[in-house]
C-alpha cells in the first residue's frame, strides 16, 4: 500500500476544484429546473424527496470539496472531513428515500441501494485514507464522482417525472 505520508495536497487541488465547481453548478441548475415545476414537485412525495436528496447531495459534494481544499491539512484531517460529510450525506439520502418509499410508489429500491453503497464506499475510502493509505483517497474520490453522476440521473428523473405529471394534468 502507498502510505499517506507521500500525500501531496497540491496534486489533488484540480480534482477537488473541478468536482466542487461541477457540484455547485449542477445545484443551481437543479434549483432552476425545480422552480419551473414547483407545484408538481411539492405535491408528489417521490419528486419532493428526490429533489431534497439531489439538492442536499450536490451541496454536500461541494462542501466536501471545499473542505478538502482548505490549507494546511494532512491526510487525517481530509479523511475525517470526507468521512463525516459523506456520513451526513448518506443519512440525508437514506432518510429521504425511505420517506419517499413510505409515501409513494414511484421509487425503486435499487436507487436507495445504489446510492447507499456509493456513500458507504466513500466513507470506507475516507477511513482507509485517514489511517494512512493513499489508496483510500482514490476510493473515496471515485465514489464521490460516481455519486455525483448518480445524483445527475436523479435530477433527470425528477425533471422527467415532473414534466410527465404536468403534461398529464394539462
Amino acid at each position: 500500500m502507498i502510505l499517506a505520508d507521500i500525500f501531496r495536497p497540491g496534486q489533488w487541488d484540480d480534482f477537488f476544484l473541478l468536482v466542487g465547481t461541477g457540484a455547485v453548478t449542477l445545484t443551481g441548475l437543479v434549483f432552476v429546473a425545480m422552480s419551473l415545476n414547483l407545484k408538481v414537485i411539492a405535491i408528489d412525495a417521490t419528486h419532493r424527496y428526490r429533489a431534497i436528496n439531489t439538492l442536499s447531495g450536490l451541496a454536500l459534494v461541494f462542501m466536501r470539496c471545499a473542505l478538502v481544499l482548505m490549507a494546511a491539512q494532512d491526510h487525517r484531517d481530509i479523511g475525517a472531513e470526507l468521512f463525516v460529510v459523506a456520513g451526513i450525506s448518506a443519512a440525508v439520502f437514506t432518510r429521504g428515500y425511505l420517506n419517499a418509499l413510505r409515501r409513494s410508489d414511484g421509487l425503486r429500491r435499487s436507487r436507495i441501494i445504489g446510492g447507499t453503497l456509493l456513500h458507504l464506499t466513500e466513507m470506507i475510502g475516507a477511513a482507509i485514507f485517514f489511517f494512512g493509505h493513499l489508496a483510500g483517497l482514490y476510493v473515496a474520490a471515485i465514489a464521490l464522482v460516481a455519486n455525483t453522476c448518480y445524483m445527475i440521473t436523479a435530477a433527470w428523473l425528477l425533471v422527467i417525472g415532473a414534466f410527465d405529471q404536468r403534461t398529464e394534468s394539462s
